[in-house]
């Protein structure tokens, strides 16, 4: 039976973060906790984000959000959240600071560890509807963290796991594409080709939603339009608008289920917590669209011919070749590493990498099981 389910309040527009206290107040936040990174900080968001609240507006400070989310960052955010007492956390960042704010807002309310909350470990039944209301500001376009009910986390083992429940999903998202101006541009590119990863991994899963399949298939079709824009002209703010509806999109969709190349995204980014989780995902995309091309579900809708036209992408589509060199070409006009050599990724690496994907949660939901020889092929295409 498919399940459709759109439940966050997204506030969408230029200007949007103006909207913060009206939000904090609709969720009875009085004292926020705010996760956000040192980037960030830095970069003046911060500054913008608190000029939103009233001031002397009581809150607390998180900002030490890795690049990717540790169990151990969840730790000292709750630490935050408890020494402030705080009733409510505003995630301001990409991805990571936004799901690591998902932990926080898991981890404060629930007890025991963060390993039992783990999709793999049976952790989704475990969750309950009492988590801290959560606020999810972007300033990337790439994860739709702020509408997913996901947060991806590396666990104290090393493990990257999915941590998944609709509890989860934030309570209002605001979408405001004015933050994502000064991203620079290498930045702009890994996630933005992340946005576009997820729209077409989404699209290809077999799960029976045609809502999503339309939301996947406008979000690649704006993200294709707009990211090489985006990337060569940073204040374009219809190019910015667009990054950031694909990466609504896509996340949007998540419901559908994602599939080879997260899980091979997510077993790597374990390996290596430096990688940027969009660069591991344009790298694989390619690979894994070929592979998908031949999946029943993928063949009888004429998903890859559906792709294509989002794409512009004209001729032979159907074995998919048409659309993953398209894809290649697009990494590397906006400038992403060309193969996982380049960073730094060996061959003795491979067995444990597999081994991660084979068990990650999006690997049942690709639309053709892959076996551990497919995952090898996958990683020296």
């Amino acid at each position: 039976m498919a399940t459709i389910n759109y439940l966050t309040l997204i506030q969408f527009d230029h200007g949007a973060l103006e909207l913060v206290q009206k939000e904090c107040e609709r969720l009875a936040i009085s004292r926020p906790l705010i996760v956000t990174d040192v980037g960030v900080r830095d970069a003046g968001l911060l500054d913008r984000l608190l000029a939103s609240l009233p001031a002397g507006h009581p809150c607390a400070l998180y900002d030490g959000t890795p690049p990717n989310p540790t169990e151990s960052a969840v730790r000292d955010a709750v630490a935050a959240y408890q020494q402030g007492s705080c009733d409510g956390v505003i995630a301001l960042g990409g991805g990571s600071s936004i799901d690591l704010g998902k932990g926080v807002s898991l981890m404060a309310t629930h007890p025991g560890g963060l390993v039992q909350y783990a999709v793999i470990e049976g952790g989704v039944a475990r969750i309950g509807p009492q988590v801290a209301p959560l606020i999810a500001i972007p300033t990337t376009a790439g994860t739709g963290s702020e509408v997913g009910r996901a947060a991806v986390l590396i666990l104290d083992d090393g493990r990257k796991v999915g941590v998944l429940s609709p509890h989860l999903i934030p309570k209002a998202a605001i979408c405001d594409p004015d933050l994502t101006l000064g991203l620079p541009a290498g930045l702009t590119a890994a996630t933005g080709m992340d946005a576009i990863a997820h729209c077409i991994e989404t699209f290809l899963s077999a799960a029976f939603n045609p809502p999503a399949d339309g939301i996947a298939l406008e979000g690649l079709a704006r993200g294709w339009n707009s990211l090489l824009r985006a990337v060569e002209e940073p204040s374009d703010r219809e190019a910015r608008r667009d990054m950031m509806s694909a990466s609504l999109s896509g996340a949007l969709a998540f419901q559908k289920g994602l599939g080879c190349v997260h899980s091979l995204s997510h077993a790597l980014g374990g390996v290596m917590p430096t990688l940027h989780h969009g660069t591991l995902n344009a790298l694989f995309l390619p690979a894994v669209i070929r592979f998908n091309a031949a999946a029943p579900s993928v063949t009888a809708d004429n998903k890859m011919q559906r792709m294509a036209c989002a794409m512009g992408i004209s001729g032979e589509t159907g074995d998919g070749l048409a659309i993953a060199e398209a894809v290649r070409a697009m990494s590397s006009k906006v400038g992403l590493p060309a193969g996982l050599e380049a960073l730094g990724v060996t061959s003795d690496m491979h067995p444990l990498i597999i081994e991660r994907a084979m068990a990650d949660h999006c690997h049942g939901t690709n639309p053709r099981l892959a076996s551990a020889d497919d995952y090898a092929a996958m990683l020296v295409d």
